[in-house]
């Protein structure tokens, strides 16, 4: 399965999105903000990277620009996690290199099922594909654009 680093500065949050994904068989490697996110990922080379955008030290956006930056790992998938729904927040993490952006409270089966989709979408191990059409990037289920 996939090595996945997650970037979540509230311990909940990050053992929860851990939890989860551990069920789902991945390996999970943890920061605790941005910046241990882009000192972490060279090393561990993971093959998704979920961050929380709002984080201390560095926010989500900075590690992630920070991250397109390193030449090791710019390739890697970077999928926002928040709780801020604006559409104007959701551009600006695309701005940033994200993939996609995910609305904070999430169901955990969301979580996993998104993962796999963008997981089989750049072709990595452990990743399925989709038995029906993903949502656009930066939606929910409950939250389509145009509602």
């Amino acid at each position: 399965m996939a090595k996945i680093l997650i970037a979540e500065d509230e311990r909940d949050i990050r053992d929860l999105i851990e939890f989860t994904l551990k069920y789902a068989g991945h390996q999970v490697v943890k920061a605790s903000n941005g910046a241990e996110a882009v000192e972490m990922a060279p090393q561990v080379m993971p093959d998704l990277i979920i961050m929380d955008v709002r984080m201390p030290r560095m926010t989500g956006y900075e590690a992630c620009r920070a991250l397109k930056g390193i030449e090791a790992v710019k390739n890697i998938p970077i999928v926002f996690l928040s709780a801020k729904g604006q559409q104007s927040e959701m551009e600006t993490g695309l701005d940033a290199g994200a993939y996609d952006y995910i609305l904070k409270p999430f169901a955990p089966d969301y979580l996993t099922r998104r993962v796999s989709e963008i997981l089989a979408k750049f072709g990595i191990e452990g990743g399925s594909t989709p038995t029906t059409t993903p949502p656009p990037t930066g939606t929910t289920p409950d939250k389509q654009p145009g509602t």
